[in-house]
């Protein structure tokens, strides 16, 4: 995946990246988004923000998502696995 990834496609990624834990964006008035992954009892666990120019490019958004998903691993998350769409 070398296109340039629309806001809406980098969402889809985002939420799949953190099963089985919910990720929760929204848009800023910057540009930028801001990720929040919530467990099931709605408890925030994780949180990004995130500028345009990274969930706009399919590398950066990945390295930045196993980044994310390394800090929840460290914290005694337990994620399901997962691999950045080709």
């Amino acid at each position: 995946m070398n296109a340039p990834l629309r806001i809406n496609e980098a969402l889809l990624i985002a939420d799949r990246a953190f099963k089985p834990f919910q990720c929760v964006a929204w848009a800023d008035g910057n540009g930028e988004l801001s990720l929040t992954v919530i467990d099931r009892t709605n408890t925030r666990i994780g949180r990004k923000q995130v500028s345009s120019s990274t969930y706009s490019d399919p590398a950066q958004l990945e390295d930045l998502l196993i980044q994310a998903r390394s800090e929840l691993s460290k914290e005694g998350h337990a994620l399901q696995s997962w691999v950045m769409p080709k």
